[in-house]
């Protein structure tokens, strides 16, 4: 909310009565009383404060007891939703959006084009659009791939390129080579040394002599990302699966994404469109850790060049003592396996704490890892770092004694 520039004290006590006006609304809930009573009648809100007071009643109340309304129909929301942007910063306006799912139960309304062209659309919001993903009408789908394709968009303008410069630089460089294939092309030094034969008709340099990465058989790695897609985990299956996705687009790694609740989908074929990705995840139902890792297991041919991560709260609704017995025998073949509590930025998550320290037990660090993070752990974990010292160094907490 905007404030006038005015520093004197009747002014200054005017602009706080505004500010409790708009925030509990009016009439005997407005928690004004004796002389402020009294100026407070005085105080008439501009035409730019009352409709910013209407989209606030709409939402949580009028001030005197009354629910908040928007309406039974989508144009009715999608005019409130863009009122609220006109009068609130974005981070406002998310909080609005998500309070206004939990109290006017608007699910509903997420199922209409007009709703979703309105939207202020988000990590939650695509997640949400996962979980309606079954019920979505036909009418509906294109609009709400559209918006789940903006969000990725935007995601990977940020992730992509430190993704793949924290990969590509933890790759083993040490040896040149000098017939390289296009994907080991290192450009800086190969125009650094071909700057002799720049041709200015082409305005390009034909280099005569190319420098590429060494092809060391440790610089190959097999990444697994195994996500648990349970309702708990629905951020957390957006970020990995665009950053599945870009690895996917670094050739000198091999990426799987496996999605599991009760059952095991591989949707390492979709890789190459990180919204087909989102659309092929059914977020909800129970948890089968075991069964997933079963099923990764069966994927794994070189396991010293196998990366394994297990993306779950650890809630197992499956054979517990089967899960664990399987990541021991996963780590005993020598599978690097690290275990993310979560892959978000919504702070300390919610997990089984006994699993955790089970697994951290069997040399499985388990831990929770932003967006931002994630980058430098899959460098760390390519280098063969110790992945429980980088997470101190990260201060990370790690379950089992370590860094939460």
């Amino acid at each position: 909310m905007k404030s006038p520039m005015n520093n004197t004290p009747s002014d200054k006590s005017t602009e706080r009565l505004r500010r409790w006006r708009l925030i509990l609304g009016g009439g005997a809930a407005d928690g004004i009383s004796g002389a402020e009573a009294d100026q407070a009648g005085e105080l008439n809100l501009g035409a730019a404060d009352l409709a910013m007071d209407q989209a606030l009643a709409a939402l949580y109340g009028d001030g005197d007891g009354r629910d908040g309304n928007l309406g039974h129909s989508a144009p009715n929301v999608a005019r409130w939703l863009g009122d609220i942007r006109s009068y609130f910063p974005s981070a406002v306006v998310r909080v609005m959006q998500q309070d206004a799912l939990e109290r006017l139960n608007l699910h509903q309304m997420l199922l209409e084009p007009e709703m979703l062209a309105a939207v202020e659309a988000d990590v939650h919001l695509v997640a949400n659009l996962m979980s309606l993903n079954s019920v979505i009408p036909e009418k509906t789908k294109e609009t709400a791939r559209l918006v789940v394709g903006k969000v990725v968009e935007d995601l990977m303008r940020k992730l992509q390129n430190p993704m793949q410069q924290a990969v590509m630089g933890s790759l083993n460089r040490s040896q040149r080579n000098n017939r390289p294939r296009h994907n080991e092309i290192d450009w800086n030094r190969t125009i650094r040394a071909n700057l002799n034969h720049y041709q200015p008709d082409y305005g390009a340099i034909i280099p005569e002599r190319l420098i590429g990465y060494g092809r060391k058989r440790s610089a190959l790695r097999n990444i697994i990302l195994c996500v648990d897609q349970s309702g708990s985990m629905a951020t957390s299956v957006v970020y990995a699966s665009i950053f599945a996705a870009v690895l996917a687009s670094i050739p000198a790694v091999k990426t799987q994404l496996v999605v599991f609740d009760t059952a095991v989908v591989d949707l390492t074929d979709l890789l190459q469109d990180p919204v087909d990705v989102l659309f092929g995840a059914q977020l909800g139902g129970g948890t089968d850790i075991n069964r997933a890792l079963s099923y990764c297991q069966g994927n794994v041919r070189q396991p010293q060049e196998t990366i394994l991560v297990l993306i779950s709260d650890l809630y197992e609704g499956g054979d517990n003592n089967a899960m664990l017995k399987r990541v021991a025998s996963l780590v005993a073949a020598g599978v690097q396996m690290i275990a993310l509590l979560a892959l978000n930025d919504e702070g300390a998550p919610c997990f089984d704490h006994n699993n955790a320290s089970a697994l951290a037990s069997l040399g499985v660090p388990a831990f929770a890892c932003s967006p931002d993070q994630f980058p430098d752990l899959m460098a760390a974990a390519i280098s063969r770092a110790d992945i429980s010292q980088w997470a101190a160094q990260q201060e990370i907490v790690t379950a089992g004694g370590a860094v939460q």
